[in-house]
């Protein structure tokens, strides 16, 4: 990887994988994600491929993996696919640790009726972040929804506040739809290990009981 190559990267993420691709020297190229995943789209990878293309870097994203065989049958077998986290041991994580998010995760996904959880059914999500759609008219109504549950004491955050090819160092003129809608719908939610049942009822309480959609608050 170097000078004149291009690496595919996603930019519904941290700007950290693109700015390893450029210090090498090669081409961050953007692809858009899976909307149910959040990781990168198997099929906007292969119309991104060029005969520049050296890799795809399939990152996991909020402890979901990236399909890795569906993005290497779509560049096919003469452009590498890298997993950034292949070998690691996921910053030393302990696996009761990874089983008390996952309980957690759970039990939002049997409570939860205001927002939409993102996840891919049958995959082993790891859980670092419990990622929701909030419904409505995109970022207005999802920054009004996490105004009012802070107001309620529910931590949360926006996961990927700006895609990276809207950042000023890699700006790029390109749309990537599912990109740009998890940017002002997604939200992440506490699920780890150290959140308390008491805490999961309250946030529960207050999703359901906003239902999605605050216009008064937005306002």
């Amino acid at each position: 990887m170097g000078a004149g190559d291009e690496v595919i990267v996603p930019s519904y993420a941290t700007a950290a994988t693109a700015e390893a691709v450029r210090d090498a020297g090669a081409l961050p190229v953007f692809a858009d994600i899976d909307s149910r995943s959040l990781c990168l789209d198997p099929a906007s990878v292969a119309r991104a491929v060029t005969a520049r293309t050296a890799a795809v870097v399939a990152v996991p994203l909020f402890g979901h993996p990236a399909d890795l065989a569906a993005l290497q049958a779509a560049v096919g077998q003469g452009v590498p696919v890298l997993d950034p986290t292949d070998g690691e041991d996921e910053e030393g994580e302990r696996e009761e640790d990874i089983a008390r998010r996952r309980a957690n995760a759970a039990h939002l996904d049997a409570r939860l009726t205001g927002v939409t959880p993102v996840m891919s059914p049958g995959v082993p999500h790891r859980y670092h972040s419990y990622v929701v759609r909030v419904p409505g008219n995109g970022r207005p109504d999802r920054d009004a929804f996490a105004r009012a549950l802070r107001a309620r004491g529910v931590r949360c955050r926006v996961p990927v506040q700006t895609p990276v090819h809207r950042l000023p160092s890699f700006r790029r003129e390109l749309w990537l739809p599912e990109t740009e809608r998890a940017a002002g719908e997604c939200l992440a939610l506490p699920v780890d290990a150290g959140t308390s049942r008491r805490e999961l009822h309250r946030l529960v309480a207050a999703c359901n009981a906003l239902g999605g959609l605050l216009p008064a608050v937005a306002a």
